[in-house]
């Protein structure tokens, strides 16, 4: 059956955003229209899989919201077709109770939300209005303060779950100990956490705790008296005096040799440090932050890490997502790292090549958003046009692109991107197009109605059809 009828947005009316509405039952798409409309959203309504990535290869939405059960191709194949083409697209999944385990598995590979029938007419407005809102930036409501976590770009649905919750627990004095692999961001959450507590006026303190011999970090943390050892000259603070009234994050604390977990769960049981060489302790005021990319559960069964320090440290746990579990977030980041670097770089760049944005949330991202920095700071200081192109990303990635694809799927692949292209060409005219493929039009229109192709929507005047069936 036929999409439900859909008209062209008038000139002077301003939408707030294009939702794609994907579903195989014509009562549901004129009511989810319906409401779309009167949210002020342009709806363009179709029936299966196939008209959908149709009309992508047109023109791409905000939004696609797809049923999971549709005729032919379902929606979990179309929502892989589109995180394969369109990484950066949010799709909202439509599901019944059966196909609830489909929607969770979809939603844990990058689908943006899931709704089950009958759902809520309120929460698919919010739903919607979120997923067109991560087109610019970071959703908050205009009265809230969010420079706390300006440092944070992120539109994903787990990066807001996760700031969420460090706003609730950055009010309280709790040590939070921060997991997450290496170039995640752990130190931005911790500056984070820092500016959206009591203690956002005072002192933030980083200290890597791996990255400074054994020998040197005792004092480095907790300072010494002149003389205490060789080179000692004068007196002189640690970085917990230093941070004293505000935060002091340890960072990779899995790394701290275990005389030194000793004395600093000494300090965080008296809330006081004695200098390197001092008979006296000296009382301190700090919060402890702390961040590893280890499994602290198998450093302490290994005896590598102190099992009283570990629960002193870890009141509250937060967990930092890789880059490749917020792919959502490729696209902003990639974009907001190139209009920072580009006036470092002196360069004119408005922003990445289609195809190259593309190869960016597509790659695998061991080093995370560290890496991804330093990606784009690569293509930056290479690029000699406006638009960063493909070629650059690829040299920066190091790496090959493939896609291994079955035959079938590669033949319907390609039949349909070249009879979009034919279609482009000839402006919607099937008899030119069917004479540039030499094909028979009537075997054309068999090809056409095989991937949904209304020759139509392919003319100069961008005219949409309305299916008379609808009316």
């Amino acid at each position: 059956m036929s999409a439900a009828q859909h008209l062209p947005p008038a000139p002077q009316v301003r939408h707030q955003g294009h939702v794609l509405l994907v579903d195989d039952d014509p009562d549901l798409l004129r009511l989810l229209t319906i409401r779309l409309n009167a949210g002020d959203y342009r709806v363009t309504a179709v029936a299966s899989a196939e008209a959908a990535l149709a009309r992508l290869a047109i023109e791409l939405p905000d939004v696609v919201i797809s049923d999971v059960r549709l005729p032919g191709r379902d929606g979990m194949a179309l929502f892989d077709d589109i995180r394969r083409q369109h990484a950066a697209l949010p799709v909202i999944l439509l599901t019944a109770h059966g196909t609830i385990p489909d929607a969770v598995e979809a939603t844990a590979r990058g689908a943006f939300a899931y709704l089950t029938k009958p759902f809520d007419g309120k929460l698919l407005l919010d739903k919607v209005a979120y997923a067109v809102n991560l087109g610019t930036a970071p959703s908050a409501p205009a009265s809230c303060d969010e420079s706390w976590r300006a440092e944070l770009i992120s539109r994903s649905p787990q990066m807001a779950e996760l700031l969420a919750e460090a706003k609730l627990v950055a009010g309280s004095d709790a040590s939070i100990l921060i997991r997450g692999a290496s170039g995640t961001g752990k130190e931005l959450l911790a500056r984070a956490l820092h500016n959206a507590s009591r203690r956002a006026k005072a002192p933030f303190i980083a200290v890597n705790c791996g990255a400074i011999p054994e020998q040197l970090l005792e004092s480095e943390l907790f300072g010494h008296v002149k003389g205490s050892f060789t080179g000692a000259l004068s007196n002189r603070d640690g970085l917990f005096q230093a941070a004293n009234g505000g935060t002091l994050f340890l960072d990779e604390i899995g790394d701290m040799p275990l005389p030194l977990q000793v004395k600093l769960l000494r300090v965080l049981q008296e809330r006081a440090v004695r200098q390197v060489g001092a008979n006296e302790v000296k009382a301190v005021d700090v919060r402890i932050l702390s961040a590893t990319h280890r499994d602290l559960d198998v450093a302490m069964q290994e005896g590598q890490f102190r099992e009283d320090l570990y629960y002193r440290l870890n009141v509250v746990t937060l967990a930092l997502p890789t880059l490749a579990e917020r792919r959502e977030d490729i696209a902003l980041l990639a974009n907001h790292f190139l209009q920072t670097l580009a006036g470092k770089y002196d360069k004119p760049l408005n922003g990445f090549a289609p195809d190259a944005l593309t190869a960016l949330v597509a790659a695998a991202w061991p080093g995370n958003v560290r890496q991804l920095f330093n990606v784009v700071e690569q293509v930056c200081a290479l690029a000699t046009g406006s638009l960063v192109p493909l070629s650059l990303v690829r040299r920066a990635l190091r790496v090959p692109s493939l896609e291994a694809l079955s035959y079938n799927e590669a033949k319907q692949r390609f039949e349909r991107d070249y009879l979009i292209q034919l279609l482009r060409l000839t402006d919607g005219n099937v008899a030119d197009a069917a004479r540039l493929a030499d094909r028979n039009r009537t075997e054309f229109y068999r090809l056409l109605q095989k991937y949904e192709l209304t020759p139509a929507l392919f003319r100069g005047d961008g005219e949409l059809v309305v299916d008379e069936r609808q009316k």
